[in-house]
């Protein structure tokens, strides 16, 4: 066993669809899967076990307990070779499964859970863990296309390197395409050196796209060497980021971006595109911190 993928459960339907794609990852990826549920109810100072008046299975605990066998059970119908443990830990989900994550290579976590709010489309915990997790954090949201490719947002980046390299080996992973995509406007795109100033054009005409697909290319450089089974498609389109990505995800099995890419703001810890793609993409999310994320 060379790793731990952890799932956080909640006694969701969500919860239970994350257990799944995580039962799975463990598979293929040949490590163990914990099932951790954060048991709250301690500090909030309830009584915790059955009530006098009820049946003796009654009561928060064996409540908390239940739920977790439940999604042992479902871990290990979906992937019975893999070593499942579980675990009840006292405290909050987030800081919780933020503990979890340091010693885990994969975190895994439905969109929404139990006490999600109406309207909400990803819930608080997810958000946190892309942001402060200590390992990539997979969101299991709609039903993904079983065939689809994976889709890797790439912006050239420093922070993105990380994406690229979970992206690659999770393609490797799941004998799957990789479509990396990059798009840029002229808002995005890196300034040009400084040009002539009786020159007709900041950018000659097409230059821009030239560069821009000159980036994904160098981005990618080196890991089709590292993983030749893994058949990369590049897509370099003007557009917005956001949207080019949500409307990849429609086909796809996953999509993978990086925490923060070009043009983030210092301190922000989780970028607009990556909060986008959360909330709005059609398959699972990947989101993975650069290096600087890592402790």
């Amino acid at each position: 066993m060379s790793g731990l993928v952890i799932v956080g459960v909640d006694g969701s339907a969500a919860g239970l669809a994350a257990v799944e794609a995580a039962a799975r990852e463990a598979q293929s990826r040949g490590a163990g899967l914990r099932v951790v549920h954060a048991f709250a109810w301690p500090a909030m100072h309830v009584p915790l076990g059955p009530s006098s008046l009820g049946p003796p299975e009654g009561g928060i605990r064996n409540m908390a307990d239940r739920l977790l066998a439940e999604a042992v059970e479902r871990a290990r119908a979906v992937a019975p070779e893999v070593e499942v443990s579980h675990a009840l830990v006292i405290g909050e989900p987030l800081s919780v499964l933020e503990v979890q994550s340091r010693s885990a290579e994969l975190v895994v976590v439905g969109s929404r859970g139990m006490g999600g709010f109406v309207g909400l489309l990803v819930g608080s915990t997810a958000v946190h863990l892309a942001a402060h997790g200590r390992c990539p954090l997979l969101v299991v949201r709609e039903q993904p296309a079983a065939d689809g490719p994976i889709v890797l947002g790439v912006d050239g980046s420093a922070a993105g390197e990380s994406a690229v390299d979970f992206a690659f080996a999770e393609a490797s992973l799941r004998n799957a395409p990789l479509l990396a995509l990059h798009a840029w406007t002229t808002w995005n795109a890196p300034l040009p050196p400084p040009q002539d100033a009786s020159a007709p054009y900041v950018n000659p005409p097409g230059a821009l796209a030239g560069e821009e697909e000159r980036l994904l290319y160098e981005a990618l450089a080196g890991h089709g060497e590292k993983y030749p089974d893994v058949v990369v498609e590049h897509v370099a389109v003007h557009g917005r980021t956001r949207e080019a990505l949500i409307e990849a995800s429609r086909s796809a099995q996953l999509v993978v971006v990086g925490a923060r890419g070009r043009g983030g703001f210092a301190g922000l810890l989780l970028g607009s595109v990556s909060q986008a793609v959360l909330h709005h993409a059609h398959c699972p999310v990947a989101v993975v911190r650069g290096v600087g994320g890592h402790h």
